[in-house]
């Protein structure tokens, strides 16, 4: 690496554990007790993006290598923001030891750089042009366990997907645990929650419990109760919230094989987080999913479209920042956030 080239680790977010100098969102040391969906979908770098400050520079530059994606597919690209401001975006080219460009705007940031995140790049490099960019201070880290909607499918830029934008107005560093098809509550994924430091754990899972891998509503009253337990043990004294699944329409009052019905899902994890605060976890919180969207935001009649994403990311959002003393990580909404600061 030639001298004006950076180390990128230093500016990478969104991530806690490496595979073979890739970020994956699993421990790797865990990938044999993990569902094959689950591994599958931590390959996936969801949500790593680079953060700094501009140090003078007037462009960065990223030296990245991703996988084909082959001759249909979309397009897609970096995102530079600042706050919630976009200020630029760049065409990422498929390919080995590429480079883009980024234009930055008049001064210091802090910026957010998203990947192509669909292509699982590997980051190689970092450079500025005119200036020697400087990582950003780190931010405190919030765990978001979740499926496809955590994950951010639908969105239609990475920046979009709920946890992103709810990261950008907690002022959170969001590790974005979704996993599109899996997410069914499995205790290895609650263990490695209980692994991490952090001051915020969100859990919004259950709507592949509903036909994927079918539940009933007694499993998945027993499941959330576990799951929580062995997430608590670890962290008897973090903030966690439990968001209960989103408007499916199909699924609302459609018995699956095991008889449960989506409502009856959503309704049993209710159940199981108003027992567990009633019992003396003052530290726990719920946010009924079940209203929470239309369905005129929902893409697919299962995903949020860009417009259920901000809205479901300022939903909990909002319900962070109003809760009980106690529940609220101690940081501000951040500059340019549609909560509070600057913008």
């Amino acid at each position: 690496m030639s001298e004006d080239w950076l180390d990128p680790e230093p500016f990478l977010r969104g991530i806690a554990w490496w595979d073979a100098g890739r970020p994956v969102r699993a421990d790797p040391a865990c990938a044999d007790r993990m569902p094959w969906d689950t591994w599958e979908r931590a390959k996936i770098p969801v949500g790593v993006r680079l953060e700094f400050t501009s140090g003078g520079a007037k462009a960065v530059e990223v030296r990245y290598s991703t996988s084909d994606p082959g001759p249909d597919a979309p397009v897609f690209v970096f995102s530079l923001l600042e706050g919630d401001v976009t200020h630029a975006e760049a065409a990422a080219v498929p390919g080995e030891d590429m480079v883009v460009r980024i234009g930055l705007p008049s001064g210091e940031g802090p910026f957010t750089l998203h990947l192509p995140d669909s292509l699982s790049p590997a980051v190689r490099a970092v450079r500025g042009l005119g200036g020697t960019p400087a990582p950003a201070p780190p931010l405190p880290r919030w765990l978001v366990y979740g499926d496809s909607i955590t994950e951010g499918w639908c969105a239609t830029r990475p920046a979009l997907a709920w946890p992103a934008v709810a990261g950008r107005a907690l002022g959170l560093d969001p590790l974005n645990l979704g996993y599109a098809g899996a997410a069914r509550g499995e205790l290895v994924c609650a263990e490695q929650l209980a692994g991490l430091d952090c001051a915020l754990v969100t859990l919004a899972f259950g709507s592949n419990c509903w036909s994927r891998v079918p539940f009933s509503a007694g499993l998945m009253h027993e499941t959330v109760r576990a799951f929580v337990a062995v997430v608590r043990n670890s962290h008897p004294d973090t903030p966690v919230w439990v968001v209960s699944p989103v408007l499916c329409p199909e699924a609302e009052d459609t018995p699956n094989a095991l008889g449960a019905t989506l409502a009856d899902l959503r309704g049993a994890i209710e159940r199981a987080v108003r027992a567990l605060t009633a019992s003396g976890d003052g530290r726990l919180a719920l946010l009924p999913g079940g209203a929470l969207l239309a369905p005129d935001q929902l893409s697919d009649g299962l995903h949020p479209d860009d417009s259920g994403h901000a809205h479901l990311a300022a939903s909990f959002a909002e319900a962070v920042l109003a809760s009980s003393p106690g529940l609220v990580p101690a940081c501000p909404p951040a500059a340019n956030s549609p909560l509070g600061g600057d913008g």
